[in-house]
């Protein structure tokens, strides 16, 4: 079995915003020359998330303004106080906490080398506290 972890970054646009990588995992799931076995897809941050949803303009509109109604911005949270490790105020609790609910990484099955996913996914980064320089990373895992 072989394991290959492809590192990819992309500049998001806006404060809170979906960024369709869909071709870019299909491209990395590509590159790793495995014919059969798994791909993770996961955000190195945790103010962002990776979800997947059909690839629709007011459907993105939609989920956006899900998790602002959920997670509202002037809510009273804990986290908003002074850190000693950054030597400043914590701003973006309802980033953090948007991105626990919509989790880090998603996972698909590879065969025949290709990214198995239904025709009308689409894999999305969520910049939940931007904009940002976002890192994240696919790992193949197969034959």
């Amino acid at each position: 079995m072989r394991s290959i972890v492809l590192r990819r970054t992309v500049q998001t646009p806006g404060d809170t915003a979906l960024v369709n990588i869909t071709s870019d995992v299909h491209r990395a799931v590509a590159e790793s020359g495995i014919a059969n076995g798994l791909a993770l897809v996961m955000t190195l941050h945790t103010t962002t998330a990776i979800t997947v949803n059909e690839g629709l303009e007011d459907l993105e509109d939609d989920i956006l303004e899900l998790i602002q109604r959920l997670v509202p911005a002037n809510a009273p949270y804990r986290h908003a106080r002074f850190l000693d490790s950054d030597g400043q105020m914590a701003v973006n609790a309802p980033s953090h906490l948007r991105g626990a609910l919509l989790g880090m990484e998603v996972l698909f099955p590879v065969e025949d080398g290709k990214l198995v996913i239904g025709g009308r996914q689409t894999i999305y980064l969520v910049e939940l506290d931007g904009p940002l320089l976002r890192n994240w990373v696919v790992h193949v895992l197969g034959d």
